[in-house]
């Protein structure tokens, strides 16, 4: 038996996040989506995506398969109602298919996932879903992600001891720190949700964090950090200043003090110092952010919505982005005055324009900065930010 997790046309829609990466790999809270999904079903756990990100992101086969939407996140009664349906039938709530249990043959198209197959049995699904199918899901349901990884992680171990320095406000059960964690003489506040600090991880001094919160695993935050949940930082971040609601999704920089709100990060980005992002409009207004799929921009619905930033982007000192900031892969942002709302992958510069991110530059410039986290730009990196980079022609011109 395996989990296939498919994109179920969602990929297109979660651009820029999904460039790099398959929707089931994308991280709302401690754990991606996949992790969440092996942990639950201790079963092997692959992915269907487009076809540039295969080699790196592989499928699974087994004799049964159940191929699940993987913009969902995976709450225990989701979990329970895949594993027990049976081949041949189709999970489905509100005229949308979730899940589907074949036995071998070809995973089913991504039409099916549009409209219920009549070749298959509809089991309908009463419980909750909670949808990951646009990049400011990840901020919204980051806290949801959180209590249900925590609870997951946590069930039957304990805690290795927090030191006596720090100060609890809430409930002390709340609070996790997974081997060799550091926390010193910060202050702690469970009263809205947990805090799980991953293995090395570090909270250095003077640090205010508000549960739900994840600090994965070797992150930091460094001295004097305001953090107020839910907010998720993956494996080997550097977060410093102020973040409120944001989602970071690994290895990336935001190591100084400026503003980062109501945000999605991806891997590999660099903010630097004293980088502000706004998250509401003087209007207080609905915010719109450019949309991949529509190539138009797109009503969030959302009141606070700041950056939404690809893969190996970076930006430089006092940079400002404005409210509901789109930000490609690989690019690179600077100087005075607000950037366009939407800088597309491969492009350098700010306000005053954007010019073309020569990919070779930008291919050295990603291998420096994963030999710095001891990781190597692989083949299949390489190959994936190359297609990229194709793919995205027409938005710089």
């Amino acid at each position: 038996m395996a989990i296939l997790l498919h994109d179920a046309g969602a990929h297109r829609h979660l651009l820029p996040l999904t460039f790099t990466r398959p929707v089931g790999a994308l991280r709302p809270g401690i754990l991606t989506v996949a992790e969440a999904w092996w942990r639950m079903t201790e079963l092997p756990v692959g992915y269907r995506t487009v076809t540039y990100l295969r080699q790196r992101w592989p499928e699974v086969t087994a004799d049964l398969v159940r191929d699940v939407r993987a913009g969902l996140l995976p709450l225990p009664e989701l979990v329970g109602a895949v594993l027990d349906l049976e081949p041949g039938r189709m999970l489905v709530k509100d005229g949308q298919v979730l899940a589907i249990c074949r036995t071998g043959g070809q995973p089913p198209a991504e039409a099916d996932w549009s409209a219920p197959p009549t070749y298959l049995a509809p089991v309908p699904f009463h419980g909750e879903v909670v949808p990951l199918e646009r990049p400011w899901h990840l901020f919204q349901h980051c806290g949801r992600a959180i209590i249900n990884d925590f609870a997951l992680l946590t069930e039957g171990r304990r805690s290795q001891p927090l030191s006596g320095l720090n100060t609890v406000v809430g409930d002390p059960s709340l609070i996790f720190l997974e081997e060799g964690a550091v926390v010193e003489a910060s202050v702690l506040n469970t009263k809205g949700g947990p805090i799980h600090i991953g293995k090395g991880a570090e909270i250095m001094e003077g640090c205010l964090v508000r549960g739900p919160f994840a600090l994965g695993a070797h992150a930091q935050l460094k001295m004097g950090a305001k953090i107020y949940g839910p907010s998720s930082f993956g494996p080997e971040c550097r977060v410093g200043g102020e973040v409120n609601n944001s989602v970071i999704l690994g290895y990336s920089n935001k190591g100084h003090d400026g503003f980062l709100g109501n945000s999605v990060l991806g891997e590999w980005c660099n903010l630097g110092a004293d980088t502000n992002t706004s998250n509401l409009k003087n209007t207080y207004g609905p915010v719109k952010v450019w949309s991949y799929a529509d190539r138009a921009m797109a009503d969030t619905g959302l009141q606070f919505c700041g950056l939404l930033m690809g893969d190996h982007a970076k930006s430089g000192i006092n940079t400002m982005f404005n409210t509901g900031t789109v930000v490609g892969v690989a690019a690179n942002v600077f100087g005075g005055g607000f950037p366009p709302k939407h800088v597309p992958s491969f492009t350098w510069g700010g306000a005053e324009g954007l010019a073309e991110h020569a990919l070779e530059q930008a291919l050295r410039t990603a291998a420096r900065v994963m030999e710095r986290r001891s990781m190597t730009l692989t083949e299949a990196d390489r190959a994936v930010l190359v297609q990229v980079h194709a793919d995205t022609a027409t938005d710089r011109t």
